[in-house]
C-alpha cells in the first residue's frame, strides 16, 4: 500500500483539485472561452527557462511557436550535444550556445541527438510544461535518454476545449518538420553561396516554410527522424492522438517519424466500466469522480461522452488501423482506476503485432513518477530508467542493440 505521507498528501490534494474544477465550471457557465487560450493557472508556479548548462547538464529555452494561440515550447538540451561541438561555434546556424560551446574543440560538426515530444498530465484543465515537476521530469528524461525534449505547453480547458489541446499537439509535430526542411535549406543556401550564382534569402525560405525563423538547438542537434511522443496522463491522450495523425500523414511527415510512444498512465476512460474503474473509483489524487468533472470541462458540451475518440481508445471506428501505431510502451499504477482500460489498449496493439509492452508498478498511485512530491521516490527513479531502456532501442542509430 502507499505510504502513509502519500494517503494524506492525497486527501489534500483531492479536496484542492475538486475547488479548483468547481471554480472552473462556474467559470465556464460564465463563457469564459477564447481562441488564443491559455496554457498555464495563475495559481501555478513556474520554473524560469536557463540557457546555459546547470549541474544537472541541461540547458533549457522557451519559444512561442504560434501568434495566433498561447501554445509555447520548452526546449531541454543535454550537454552530451556538445561531444562535437563545432569549432567555429556558429557556422550557418547563428552560433548556438555562445555561452557553453568551447571555440577551441576541434570537430567535423554538431552531434545529433533524437527527439522527445513530452506532453505534461493535468487532465486537459491544469499543469504546465514549465511547472517546477514537469522541468524536473522532463531534465531527467534528456539526461537518461541523451534527447533534445520538447515539452508541449498546450492550452487548457475550458478556456480552449477538444479539440484545441491535440490540435497543438500536431501543430508541433508539424512545426518540427518545417525545422528540419528550414535547417536543411540553410545548409544548401550556404553550399550555394560557397559556389557562386544566386540563392534564396533566409528570410524567403522562413517564409515559404510558414515558420519565423530558425530554431538553432533543433537545426544543430536535432534528429527528427528519431523522434519519440511521450505522454504523461492527459498528454497520453494527446500523444496517442499526435501518433495518429503521423501514421496518416506517412511519408508526408517526413523529415520527422515517429519511432515511438510512451503513455504513462493514461486518462482513458469509456463508458463500459472495466474492473478497475469499479474497484478504485475512489483512488488516490485523481478519482473518478474528479476525472469526469476534468473531462466535463474539455469535452463540448454537445459532444460529450465517455466513448468520445479522446478518451477511449479502443472505441470502434478510429483510425488508421491499430496495426500501423507506432511501437507503444505503456506505464500504468496498481492503484489507478485508470489502469485496466490502458491495459486493453496495449492488448489490442499487440493482437496486432504492434510491440507495446506493459510496465506496471506495485504499490503506485496516478502520476508516480512525475507528481511533485513523488519524483525522487525509488519507484520514480525505476520507472525512468525503465522507459531509457525500452526507448534506446528505438532511437538508437546503430539499431535494435538494447534489449528490454
Amino acid at each position: 500500500m502507499p505510504s502513509v505521507a502519500v494517503k494524506l498528501y492525497s486527501i489534500i490534494f483531492k479536496i484542492l483539485l475538486k475547488h479548483k474544477l468547481q471554480l472552473l465550471h462556474q467559470a465556464a457557465a460564465e463563457g469564459a472561452t477564447t481562441t488564443f487560450g491559455i496554457t498555464s493557472r495563475p495559481d501555478e508556479s513556474a520554473v524560469p527557462a536557463n540557457p546555459s548548462f546547470g549541474p544537472d547538464g541541461v540547458a533549457t529555452k522557451d519559444i512561442h511557436v504560434d501568434p495566433l494561440t498561447s501554445l509555447s515550447l520548452r526546449l531541454f538540451l543535454p550537454d552530451s550535444s556538445l561531444d562535437r561541438a563545432p569549432r567555429d561555434n556558429g557556422g550557418a546556424y547563428g552560433g548556438y550556445l555562445p555561452s557553453v560551446a568551447d571555440p577551441h574543440r576541434r570537430s567535423a560538426g554538431p552531434r545529433k541527438l533524437p527527439v522527445v515530444l513530452q506532453f505534461h498530465g493535468g487532465g486537459f484543465v491544469s499543469g504546465s510544461n514549465s511547472s517546477a515537476a514537469n522541468d524536473f521530469f522532463c531534465r531527467r528524461v534528456a539526461k537518461l535518454l541523451d534527447v533534445i525534449v520538447i515539452a508541449v505547453g498546450y492550452r487548457l480547458a475550458p478556456e480552449s476545449r477538444y479539440p484545441a489541446a491535440f490540435e497543438d499537439g500536431l501543430k508541433v509535430l508539424n512545426w518540427l518538420g518545417k525545422q528540419a526542411n528550414l535547417a536543411d535549406c540553410i545548409k544548401s543556401m550556404g553550399s550555394a553561396k560557397g559556389g557562386g550564382g544566386g540563392y534564396i534569402s533566409k528570410s524567403q525560405i522562413a517564409d515559404a516554410l510558414g515558420a519565423s525563423s530558425v530554431e538553432p538547438w533543433l537545426a544543430a542537434h536535432g534528429d527528427p527522424s528519431r523522434c519519440v511522443l511521450l505522454g504523461v496522463s492527459c498528454g497520453a491522450n494527446i500523444a496517442d492522438f499526435v501518433a495518429r495523425k503521423a501514421v496518416e500523414a506517412g511519408k508526408l511527415a517526413e523529415p520527422v517519424k515517429v519511432v515511438a510512444q510512451v503513455l504513462m498512465y493514461p486518462f482513458f476512460t469509456g463508458s463500459a466500466p472495466t474492473r478497475s474503474e469499479i474497484k478504485l473509483a475512489n483512488s488516490y489524487f485523481y478519482d473518478k469522480a474528479l476525472c469526469l468533472l476534468a473531462w466535463k470541462l474539455f469535452l463540448p458540451e454537445e459532444e460529450f461522452s465517455l466513448d468520445h475518440p479522446a478518451a477511449n481508445p479502443i472505441v470502434s471506428g478510429r483510425r488508421p488501423p491499430l496495426k500501423c501505431m507506432p511501437p507503444t510502451l505503456t506505464v500504468v499504477a496498481e492503484h489507478d482506476w485508470m489502469r485496466d482500460r490502458a491495459i486493453a489498449y496495449s492488448e489490442e496493439l499487440r493482437k496486432v503485432n504492434v510491440d507495446a509492452p506493459v510496465l506496471e508498478y506495485k504499490d503506485a498511485v496516478h502520476e508516480f513518477a512525475t507528481l511533485d512530491m513523488l519524483l525522487r521516490t525509488p519507484q520514480a527513479l525505476a520507472c525512468a530508467d525503465d522507459i531509457a531502456i525500452w526507448v534506446k532501442k528505438y532511437i538508437s542509430i546503430r539499431g535494435h542493440e538494447f534489449s528490454y
